[in-house]
């Protein structure tokens, strides 16, 4: 670029997706006198999903802002709880997501997951056809323009992206609602309505059960239950939320993979 030079910086926790030379105070830019403000953030490491407020010399500015000579520009982070616009919240996760998102279909929160990689390009087209918020670990997905939403998972470790979503999102929870196989609604199911799909011992064991209508995938209270009652229970204080009690049977075990 050989424009107007800018100063730039960034709220701390955007600071990782910089050089490690911006991370710190005040750093120059110089831009090419068109580009859009949000074109230099990108430009400079920072997904557009991950900042909130331009301020250019302390005063909001839109994205399509053009940079002029001698602008101070700071990048905001996201607000939490961040509003998304349209209902109900939705998420779609890309392939590596896969504990994340069955953490989220066992709180009840519509989480779409694809277990094989469709590739970015139609990951961006799902988020867009189904007003989805794509979740990523993946910079580069986060700034395809066709995607509805998204929002970058700054995590590796499960139990940390669970509570970034909550607190970011505070999507609605309604804990033992969905299937963590297939995202479906679970509905009670009647012991003799599914006496085929059960092993003999988990016959003799359970009484109570519950079916997905969708994969119609069986779910009783087995040996799973107690570890996943644990990540209910933390995630409803992490929502600042109690849970509906012992009505619902939900996956505490059963054909679904463990969250």
């Amino acid at each position: 670029m050989n424009g107007p030079e800018i100063t730039f910086s960034v709220a701390p926790e955007l600071r990782l997706f910089v050089p490690s030379d911006r991370r710190r105070g005040r750093t120059t830019v110089v831009t090419d006198g068109s580009s859009t403000l949000g074109h230099v953030v990108e430009s400079l490491g920072v997904p557009l999903t991950e900042a909130g407020r331009l301020l250019v010399d302390g005063s909001p500015v839109p994205v399509s802002h053009i940079p002029r000579a001698g602008e101070h520009v700071d990048v905001l982070g996201v607000q939490r709880p961040q509003q998304v616009p349209g209902a109900p919240l939705r998420f779609l996760l890309d392939v590596h997501l896969g504990t994340l998102a069955r953490r989220l279909r066992l709180l009840g929160v519509d989480a779409a997951y694809e277990n094989e990689d469709i590739g970015d390009p139609a990951l961006a087209a799902l988020s867009a056809k189904e007003r989805r918020v794509l979740l990523s670990r993946d910079r580069g997905l986060l700034r395809r323009r066709e995607i509805w939403a998204g929002a970058y998972v700054y995590s590796d470790r499960p139990d940390d992206q669970l509570t970034d979503v909550l607190e970011r999102f505070a999507p609605a929870l309604a804990p033992w609602t969905r299937c963590t196989a297939c995202n479906g609604p679970l509905r009670e199911a009647d012991k003799d309505s599914v006496q085929n799909r059960l092993e003999q011992g988990t016959q003799r064991s359970y009484d109570v059960f519950a079916q997905c209508t969708a994969c119609e995938r069986v779910y009783w209270r087995g040996a799973h239950h107690a570890n996943l009652e644990a990540i209910v229970e933390s995630a409803m204080r992490t929502a600042g939320t109690t849970t509906r009690g012992d009505a619902s049977v939900g996956p505490g075990q059963g054909p679904a993979p463990a969250a």
